[in-house]
């Protein structure tokens, strides 16, 4: 990897089952096996980006748990600090998709791996030459114990200075608002990177007006307030003023995975001096890449395939 910029994150991570046909869950024949998890698609995308990522998780001691772990080997992710856990069967979840696009999602993930995770297994040698630290509020709601292992991840990162950011990533299947709220609130004044979609700031904060997103930023003392908002671009809210920029026009086939792609983008432009500008306009890109592919992670982009985005270059196929 180039210029030794590291990133840490942690979380879960799921088979991912996409069905063979449109309809109804009960009446799908078959399905495609992927490998999915807000985290790990972050880790993916910032390594495919050419930074060293570190990626903490417990799998399941089966089969399952091996195709995620040699995947994201394969991807390039520093998986030292992943264990195989056994009798806790690797985390499952399957996809419906109707006719008209929409979709519902079912999750397995009962004994979770990632359940015998504690707080005393987070040590200060994970963090050796850690330059950012990446948590999502998916990991925050899998298990209430999880909010203490962020904790204590946080403490680490005040104590050798390591920015962070935090994605909400709000999955109210697995917890409610309320208790995603009260948690965020434990975490925020620890963030300096929040990145966050349009409609999940509003449930947060009750309001996305200007006004109110920039008494948020205030109130929690967030250096760096990104909003994600698809195809309307994305803003940043930074030092008192405003930043912007239009999102890239992509033929979208699948937009799942674009938000942590979005995020490895953000955190590429930031550690890379971009201005806020370009750090916005690589991002989009970024994640308007993974869009244009179906899949959890397939369509996380390599740092040249952005830059050919941004440039607006062609990249030449034969």
């Amino acid at each position: 990897m180039t210029e030794n910029i590291k990133i840490f994150t942690l979380g879960d991570a799921l088979i991912t089952f996409n069905p063979s046909e449109t309809g109804p869950l009960r009446y799908v024949p078959s399905f495609t096996r992927k490998v999915g998890g807000a985290e790990l698609n972050f880790a993916i995308g910032c390594a495919r980006l050419g930074m060293d990522t570190k990626w903490v998780s417990r799998l399941g001691g089966d089969e399952f748990g091996r195709v995620i772990y040699n995947f994201a080997r394969g991807e390039g992710v520093d998986m030292t600090d992943v264990e195989f856990i056994d009798n806790y069967p690797t985390s499952l979840n399957f996809k419906e998709i109707r006719q008209d696009g929409s979709g519902k999602t079912f999750y397995y993930r009962y004994q979770s791996p990632i359940l015998t995770l504690e707080p005393k297994d987070i040590t200060e040698k994970m963090f050796e030459g850690i330059n950012l630290i990446h948590l999502t509020g998916v990991f925050l709601a899998i298990d209430p114990k999880n909010l203490e292992i962020a904790k204590k991840v946080l403490e680490i990162a005040s104590e050798k200075e390591i920015m962070v950011s935090f994605d909400p990533n709000i999955r109210l299947k697995l917890w409610t608002l309320e208790q995603a709220k009260a948690a965020y609130t434990e975490i925020l004044p620890s963030v300096d990177i929040l990145l966050t979609g349009l409609d999940e700031i509003e449930m947060i904060n009750g309001d996305a007006s200007d006004q109110a997103l920039e008494t948020f930023a205030e109130r929690f003392n967030i250096e760096q307030l990104v909003i994600k908002d698809g195809g309307n671009g994305s803003r940043l809210y930074q030092k008192g003023t405003w930043h912007s920029k239009a999102a890239f026009k992509v033929t979208v086939v699948d937009t799942v995975g674009a938000g942590d792609g979005f995020d490895a983008g953000f955190i590429y432009a930031v550690l890379h001096g971009y201005s806020a500008e370009d750090a916005l306009e690589f991002a989009n890109g970024s994640g308007a890449l993974v869009t244009t592919v179906s899949g959890d992670n397939e369509g996380l982009p390599y740092l040249q395939e952005v830059l050919a985005m941004v440039r607006k270059e062609k990249i030449i196929e034969r």
